[in-house]
């Protein structure tokens, strides 16, 4: 890797930090001091003998408490989906696409059987790419569709699409990303965005996918 491309890669990855970060302090930390103040209140309601005004409180809080529970459990299957080393690829990916689906409203197809025949680490590769693809999509759009095909090449190699119809507009520096992992196995990327959509094209060549 060039000295150019590993600060084009090192900057998308904080740039991730950052989004995670910002994510964290906006979302489950500022839910859980609501849900503490909340509380709080409820506390008092009771010490104080109002026992009626507590409850709905108490109530409000609890639902709270649910949605930032599912908050963080989405974001634990980002970072590590343990289904992808428990299950294998295709489960992993259809449990993706499901979660996507439920939380964007998107509907997600997939034609990945013959990712089974990729080795372990082009499949945690391919399996990344997809995930930020689709992630991407989401920040831009949402999108209402998206689609992922896996299929082997003539010379046993293994071609990824994924495609969504959200806005084409892309941040380069979240793009570069996908493109620094795509050439560290030696494969090609290719985008053709179009007025229906963007398609992402991702090649890797036999020796890559059997790894």
């Amino acid at each position: 890797m060039t000295e150019e491309a590993f600060e084009r890669l090192i900057a998308a990855e904080q740039d991730e930090r950052r989004r995670l970060a910002l994510f964290l302090h906006d979302g489950p930390v500022q839910n859980l001091s609501g849900i503490a103040l909340m509380i709080d209140a409820a506390l008092h309601a009771v010490e104080t003998g109002k026992i009626d005004a507590a409850v709905p409180v108490l109530r409000s809080a609890l639902d709270r408490q649910r949605a930032t529970i599912r908050e963080l459990r989405d974001l634990s299957f980002v970072l590590e989906p343990v289904v992808l080393r428990d299950q294998g690829f295709t489960p992993a990916l259809r449990a993706l696409a499901d979660q996507l689906g439920r939380s964007h409203r998107v509907g997600i197809e997939l034609e990945i059987d013959d990712a089974e025949q990729a080795g372990p680490a082009a499949q945690v590769a391919i399996y990344t790419i997809i995930r930020e693809l689709l992630d991407q999509a989401v920040r831009r759009g949402p999108p209402t569709r998206a689609s992922v095909e896996i299929r082997r090449t003539a010379d046993g190699g293994l071609e990824t699409s994924i495609f969504d119809d959200a806005e084409p507009e892309r941040r380069r520096r979240s793009f570069e990303a996908i493109e620094e992992r795509v050439k560290q196995l030696h494969g090609q990327i290719e985008v053709e965005p179009g007025n229906g959509g963007t398609r992402v094209c991702v090649t890797l060549p036999p020796y890559a996918a059997r790894r």
